[in-house]
Formats: structure tokens, sequence, C-alpha cells
């Protein structure tokens, strides 16, 4: 099959035996602990040995490698069961969908702004590429982006919620509060900010970068010398021409970006104490909650898979120089 459908398929078929490969790799995980996993997950001298089997049927390691294999895939498919977290004795697919929300709404707020505040200046350094303006925003993106989250986190902390008191010190909403519809947003919204900023910056510099060197290659292309021959406004260039080229390699990064989204924000949210994703690994790494490591593990693999997937079919579409049958 050639053309843009035997594409789609070759892509899709690599990317369902990549997250086969990574669901074997997720099955070996409690396997390949040196020792018993159950006795570093459950450090109790008292367990009696009926007590030890038991806890190995509940969590999938009794029989050998391949029945348990096969009772994991049997388990993951048909109940979508990612097991049972230690200290919170339910399912793991439950406590990870409670946290998911949380997560998307801090990252994907602050990827939307970075997207459009960062393309924007990065077109415009691009454009005027050799002034002042240029040195400026190129100098702070740097900047920006060299600087570690839990930095920027600390900070935004320190100076605007304990020193000012401006924005609260953690959480998602006001303890004791029992708010209801645009009051309940209202709280959310002033406890995210200062995480939201923290994510924000980073990215904003990355896309910054990537869109003004993307916006230097495209100005040096043949059809925007023809179009300044043929007097097309400078405006109508950039809008139509240069930038309409100059995005492909965002909307690539924006893939990423997207999937980090679902692996959050670790060091952010453990800053603030976000309940979302990154401070449920975080939680869980304490307190050697294998379960709910091995979903997380599962989810950020295959949300990684599944943005590069979304991203390749979506640049090999919009993309007209990209030749996707033939051997081309």
């Amino acid at each position: 099959m050639t053309g843009y459908l035997g594409f789609v398929f070759r892509k899709i078929g690599s990317a369902i035996l990549i997250v086969f490969v990574i669901i074997c790799v997720n099955f070996l995980l409690f396997r390949i602990v040196p020792g018993d996993p159950i006795r570093l997950m459950f450090r109790d001298p008292r367990m009696t040995l009926e007590q030890i089997e038991l806890l190995r049927e509940q969590f999938g390691l009794s029989g050998t490698i391949w029945e348990q294999f096969v009772a994991y895939l049997r388990q993951l498919f048909l109940n979508g069961n990612l097991g049972v977290s230690i200290f919170q004795a339910r399912p793991v697919t439950t406590v990870i969908l409670e946290r998911l929300p949380n997560t998307l709404l801090l990252v994907l707020t602050a990827v939307i702004i970075a997207i459009i505040l960062g393309t924007i200046l990065g077109a415009i350094t691009g454009w005027k590429t050799g002034t002042k303006l240029d040195a400026f925003l190129v100098s702070n993106s740097l900047a920006l982006y060299s600087i570690p989250a839990f930095c920027v986190s600390l900070v935004l902390l320190v100076l605007f919620a304990y020193r000012i008191g401006a924005f609260p010190l953690a959480g998602m909403t006001t303890p004791g509060l029992r708010l209801t519809g645009l009051a309940y947003w209202q709280d959310v919204a002033w406890h995210m900010f200062l995480p939201a900023v923290a994510v924000l910056i980073g990215y904003v510099g990355q896309y910054v970068l990537i869109t003004r060197n993307s916006m230097q290659d495209v100005l040096d292309q043949d059809y925007i010398l023809s179009a300044r021959a043929k007097g097309v406004k400078e405006s109508v260039i950039l809008r139509k021409h240069a930038l309409r080229n100059a995005i492909l390699p965002v909307v690539t990064m924006t893939g990423m970006n997207l999937a980090r989204a679902v692996t959050g924000s670790l060091q952010v949210e453990i800053v603030f104490s976000w309940p979302g994703i990154g401070r449920l690994m975080y939680e869980a790494i304490l307190k050697r909650d294998y379960p709910i490591l091995q979903g997380l593990f599962l989810i950020f693999a295959v949300s990684i898979v599944v943005a590069n997937l979304v991203v390749d079919l979506i640049y090999g579409r919009i993309d007209p120089r990209i030749r996707v049958g033939g051997g081309q």
C-alpha cells in the first residue's frame, strides 16, 4: 500500500509493536527486582507463609512466568486492571484517574499559553534577526529554558506566596471551604497560578528558540525571495509564507509536550503540593508502592508513543514536501 494511507498504516503498526514491547518490559518490573518483591514491599518479619502466598496471588506473582504474563495481559486488556495499590488498597486505575485531571488542567493550561506566546515571540525574533530585540528575546529565552523547574518553583513560592502572600503556599483548593460553581473554579485558578507560571516559563523559552531557528531557515528559501521580488508586503510574507512553514517544528515539539502533560511536571507538583500525577509518583516512591509505579510507567510510556504517532501523522499531512509512498 502506497501513499499517505500506507504511511498511516506503517506508523500505526510500528506504534502497536512498540506498545507491546513496553507492556512486556512493564510486566518484568516486579520480576527483575533482586530478592522477593513481596518481602521488599512488606517488611514485616511476622508474616506467615500463607499470608505471603495470598499476597503473591493478589499481585499476580504466583505461578510460572508464562502464566503470570498471560494473566497480566488478560487483566490489562479485558478489565483495564493495573493492579491494586499497596497503601491505599484500591485499584491502581482508580487512583491514577483521580489525579490525572489535576495534572492535565495544570500542564495543558501552561502548554497552550506557551505555544501561543512562544510562537509569536519566536516569529518576531526570527523576523528581526540581528536587532537588539532579537538579542534580548534570545538571551532571556535561553535563560528561562536553562533554569530547572524546581528552582523557578521555589523562587515563585518564596517570593509571591511566602513573602508577599498574594497566592497560596500549596494545594489545589482552600481547605475547609466547600465552594461550588464559579467560586470553586476561581479558587482553583488562584491556587494554580504559580504552578502554571513555573511550568510555563520553561516552555515559552523552548518555543521561542525553536520558532526563531525555524523562521531563519524559512526566510532563506527561494520562495521568500521570489515573494519579495514580486512586491508582496512584508506582513503578508511573514503571515502566509514564512510562519506557515516555520510552524512545522513547533507541531513536533507540541506533541512531545502534550505527552509530558500526561506524565506531569514532577518537580513543580512536589514544590507546590499539587495533587497530580507527578505528586502521586513521588508519594509512591517514598512508600514503595510498586503497583502504582508500574501503572504510572505504563501510562507514561504509552502516552509518549501515542503522542509521537499523532505528530507523525499530522506532520505527514501538513508538510507538502514529505513523500510517503513508493519509496520516495
